[in-house]
């Protein structure tokens, strides 16, 4: 006999919702409501699952009387409001681990694509232009990779970027412990010493705008940018005007401050022929949605005990 309804809000993996239907401890439920919907059946729901497209709000988590856990299929929780998770005595369930290999290799991707053109090449190409000369670029091999933020996904980041041959650094508070030959600096070392920088960290007070006119100062003429990290940890406005007076060579950018970047400034930044972009893919592999949705699904049955 069903003990606890699950209702997966945002798409999980196909597989990972069998298991959650073949649990008989379960009712399970899967379809995307929008906010008004949910307040109105969140208080029968013990168990939310979302990705990033539902916002877990204050008032959605004050509506849930049987609420007991909220699962976010991915890294992420600045779509949910953990403090008054917290107040609730909810548990907070997430898979920081599970998508970092397909972030990691679209970072170091937009890396690429920024040194070698590849994007712009493509669309010269696809023109009937054969812009050979114009399109020189640079290698990874021998640069200096600067992480800032070093954790599941830095590392991963850091794996791959060594098979380049690059020096690789790394900025993080936390320091975590690693058998990988990076070195930690401070993050003005950081910022004067990479050919490359890629963020890796969470959208917090702390991180908000880290990359700024400032920041982007203080680094080395030609440096290349890439965040698949959160939106808002650049300020795109500085980074507009260091990509324009050629401060900064290029920027591979796979989340926005404004998302979809659909306002004026985005289209103006990604109008830019220095800019490589992608829609916030940094996870949408099959692999890891199959990671991901597994590993979830394990840790709710495991907080549930069944």
């Amino acid at each position: 006999m069903a003990k606890y309804r699950v209702h997966v809000n945002d798409p999980l993996d196909e597989e990972a919702t069998k298991l959650l239907m073949e649990k008989e401890e379960l009712t399970v439920t899967s379809r995307h409501l929008e906010k008004e919907e949910l307040l109105k059946t969140i208080s029968e729901v013990d168990v939310l699952v979302v990705r990033s497209a539902t916002k877990v709000t204050s008032d959605i988590i004050e509506a849930g009387k049987n609420l007991k856990i909220i699962a976010r299929a991915g890294i992420g929780l600045d779509n949910i409001d953990v403090q008054k998770a917290k107040e609730k005595g909810i548990k907070i369930l997430n898979t920081p681990g599970a998508s970092a290999p397909s972030v990691a290799e679209l970072a170091i991707g937009l890396m690429l694509a920024c040194a070698r053109h590849i994007a712009k090449a493509t669309i010269s190409l696809k023109e009937g232009k054969w812009e050979k000369k114009i399109l020189k670029g640079k290698e990874l091999l021998g640069k200096t990779l600067g992480l800032i933020g070093f954790g599941n996904i830095g590392q991963e980041v850091a794996r791959r970027a060594l098979g380049f041959g690059m020096r690789v650094i790394a900025y993080d508070p936390a320091r975590p412990k690693t058998d990988l030959p990076v070195e930690y600096v401070d993050l003005d070392t950081l910022l004067k010493e990479s050919d490359f920088i890629s963020l890796h960290v969470p959208l917090i007070e702390s991180t908000k705008h880290m990359i700024n006119k400032d920041t982007i100062s203080k680094m080395k003429d030609g440096v290349i940018i890439v965040n698949t990290s959160r939106g808002g940890t650049i300020d795109e406005e500085a980074l507009y005007e260091a990509l324009v007076s050629g401060k900064v060579y290029a920027a591979g950018l796979d989340v926005f401050e404004v998302e979809p970047p659909s306002d004026e400034l985005r289209r103006k930044l990604l109008s830019l022929d220095n800019v490589v972009a992608t829609p916030h893919i940094g996870a949408s592999t099959a692999e890891a949605q199959k990671r991901v949705g597994k590993e979830l699904v394990e840790k709710i049955f495991r907080e549930l005990g069944i």
